[in-house]
């Protein structure tokens, strides 16, 4: 279907298409479906290591933390490859019940333990994973809380929809963990950053801090 679209898009002759195509995986749902699980496990990673308290505990004005994140990005996981598709996720979801708290998706009470909602989270990629594997990328769903001209997507769409949310989410993740302790990363093992000591980052933020309060006179 992609490759399709960009025959349509250019002509085919050009070497603009032939770029493109040639850059493009054999299998386009096995690399998307590959970016999702990255975003899925960066997120169970940033709570390692952490107390009950900080896997909690609000950075932000709004209320943003660690394990509401996750909890927040298992249900919309659950949903958008759920319900959309005609495959509802067998659990009731908080986006369900129209009396709950409208935060209740972004934080996790003192009842709840760090492994329910881990373990949800685990459940509703599981079910996530399934739908994907089941569906061809142009099998169309219904998102009812999308506008009305945008509420029948394709499972393509889709999927890079809920890409683009779970790497948002995994930049509030990387902030809010380096509030915490200073711990960064960009994944597991990689951590994205130019190898320095933490007196090589105390100086970088004076420069920064420097630089700000100049520009601001």
């Amino acid at each position: 279907m992609v490759r399709l679209y960009i025959r349509c898009a250019y002509n085919v002759d050009t070497a603009a298409a032939r770029d493109i195509l040639s850059a493009m995986p054999d299998d386009s749902k096995a690399e998307l479906l590959r970016r999702l699980h990255t975003g899925r496990d960066v997120l169970l990673w940033k709570l390692d290591g952490l107390g009950e308290y900080d896997a909690r505990r609000p950075l932000t004005p709004t209320g943003t933390n660690l394990l509401g994140i996750v909890k927040h990005v298992g249900i919309g996981a659950a949903s958008y490859f759920g319900e959309v598709f005609g495959r509802r996720f067998p659990e009731p979801l908080l986006w369900d019940d129209e009396s709950a708290d409208p935060n209740a998706d972004m934080y996790a009470t003192a009842e709840e333990s760090r492994d329910d909602v881990t373990s949800f989270y685990r459940r509703a990629w599981e079910h996530a994973t399934a739908t994907i594997e089941a569906l061809p990328l142009d099998a169309t769903g219904t998102v009812r809380w999308w506008p009305e001209e945008r509420r029948h997507p394709t499972l393509h769409i889709v999927m890079v929809h809920v890409i683009a949310e779970v790497n948002r989410h995994a930049g509030h993740a990387d902030i809010v963990r380096e509030l915490i302790d200073g711990a960064v990363g960009l994944r597991e093992g990689v951590s994205n950053l130019p190898e320095q000591d933490a007196r090589a980052w105390t100086a970088h933020r004076a420069r920064v801090e420097d630089a700000a309060r100049r520009a601001a006179q």
